[in-house]
């Protein structure tokens, strides 16, 4: 099978992307984060909490599962009931 590869005849730049006037005019507040939700504080928490017992075992790998549920009833305690 004969296959031949075109040739560039001329280099080409790369294009600047281009934005439309509507994006040019978009507020910033739209692209950027939005705020954390209290799940996701919490869900922080726990995780944040999990690791400190890892590290308590000296980061010996195995027992992620009971880190995080360790973490999650310690965390989950300290939330007053509604």
């Amino acid at each position: 099978m004969n296959v031949q590869l075109s040739r560039r005849t001329k280099e080409t730049k790369p294009r600047a992307p281009t934005s439309t006037p509507a994006q040019a005019a978009a507020p910033t507040a739209a692209r950027t984060r939005q705020p954390v939700s209290p799940c996701d504080d919490l869900h922080i928490l726990i995780a944040k909490r999990a690791y400190e017992l890892y590290g308590e075992r000296s980061y010996r790998h195995g027992n992620a599962l009971d880190d995080w549920l360790e973490a999650e009833r310690e965390i989950l305690s300290q939330i007053p009931p509604v």
